[in-house]
């Protein structure tokens, strides 16, 4: 009797055969539509799903494996499954109602349809950095009437349901999400997307012109003071799986670089380039990177499953981390593999397009630095006080 593979095994194993089209993908910069279907076909789409409706709820060490795993093969497929687990969860915290949650969810389970936030806009950029949005909710008599436009919208092409912040027409305006089923009519997909790197990800514009939706699909509408950083699970959830789509880039550009290396045989060496001394602590300093993000990532996915989970500044400070020795780590590998990196018949130049997008990803290092370094200040003046 063969025993029931794990989570992570099946996402090697549907990484094995996405892998196959990343090329393609990043050359035509479309959604990865069949390899969302593998994704769902294996029975990954809907990881953070409640049991109940059922999901998995699986935990966040399952989850980590399980996006380090597909990002290693194609990143903008990890990147829109990861929005897809962090909304899901979002979801059940939400103030959403439940008949409306289930319908969401079973669709997840069931269809593997997705769900992503839409937050960002032209002139808002991301709301993290605080402003309202200019996508307004109009109250109708029967709901709501949506209109705006969002940009960087992941995985906008296959989306099933929008999380769309956008404010209300009222004297005092709410600001929050509204779910928002993609197949209503007035919504209208852009293909905007031309980035140099994460370009299946297909994070196109989205119009919304006058949307209506039914009154209950304002599923989070707080006053603008109402609304603080993500917290707990949420804020673990995020901070765990997007450093975690770039620490898999990184481990993908040094798989490729040892294979390099070890067929790579200079006529006036006698051997290949993994014998040089030189070589070899270079690539000890790939590693050094590589291990420090996998105990890095590793631990807050063990702590959060205990239950322990890191304050807003430290995972801000987190992302920064893992995200800056992926993109050291495989600027390492293009140093030591000179023309043959860079050439577009090899992946590595591709892993490092790729890589680069971890620093546009919220929060950024100016804000993650700055806000560690106003709480230290703070903590420090108060020591200093007493």
């Amino acid at each position: 009797m063969n025993p029931v593979p794990t989570l992570l095994e099946r996402a090697q194993l549907v990484a094995a055969e996405i892998a196959e089209n990343a090329a393609a993908l990043d050359r035509s910069g479309t959604f990865p539509a069949e390899a969302i279907a593998r994704v769902h076909r294996a029975g990954l789409s809907a990881l953070t799903a409640p049991k109940a409706l059922g999901g998995r709820d699986a935990s966040f060490l399952e989850v980590y494996e399980v996006i380090g795993a597909i990002a290693e093969a194609e990143p903008s497929t990890a990147l829109i499954l990861s929005m897809q687990y962090i909304h899901l969860r979002t979801l059940l915290r939400s103030r959403a109602p439940a008949h409306l949650i289930e319908n969401v969810v079973t669709s997840a389970v069931e269809d593997g349809a997705l769900i992503n936030a839409l937050r960002v806009e032209p002139d808002l950029g991301t709301p993290l950095r605080g402003g309202l949005p200019a996508t307004t909710a109009e109250r109708t008599a029967a709901g709501w009437r949506i209109s705006g436009r969002k940009i960087y919208s992941t995985g906008a092409a296959g989306l099933s349901w929008a999380w769309v912040w956008a404010r209300t027409d009222e004297d005092e305006p709410r600001v929050g999400g509204f779910l928002v089923p993609m197949a209503a009519p007035g919504i209208h997909v852009e293909r905007s997307w031309d980035q140099l790197g994460m370009r299946a990800s297909a994070s196109d514009d989205v119009v919304f012109d006058k949307v209506e939706v039914p009154a209950d699909h304002a599923a989070d509408i707080r006053l603008p003071q109402q609304w603080g950083p993500p917290e707990g699970a949420q804020a673990a959830l995020h901070a765990l799986l997007v450093p975690a789509i770039y620490d898999g880039v990184a481990r993908a550009a040094r798989n490729w670089l040892a294979g390099f290396l070890n067929a790579r045989r200079p006529s006036n060496l006698g051997d290949s380039l993994a014998s040089v001394p030189r070589i070899q602590q270079a690539v000890g300093e790939i590693e050094e990177k590589l291990a420090a993000n996998r105990r890095l990532l590793r631990s807050v996915a063990v702590e959060a499953d205990a239950g322990e989970y890191l304050s807003a500044s430290e995972a801000a400070l987190l992302k920064l981390t893992v995200t800056e020795n992926a993109i050291a780590a495989t600027e390492i590998a293009l140093r030591l593999s000179g023309n043959h990196g860079v050439s577009r018949s090899n992946p590595l130049e591709r892993h490092y397009r790729n890589v680069l997008c971890g620093r546009i990803h919220s929060p950024q290092e100016d804000s993650a630095r700055q806000q560690a370094g106003r709480l230290a200040l703070t903590l420090d003046t108060k020591g200093a006080a007493q």
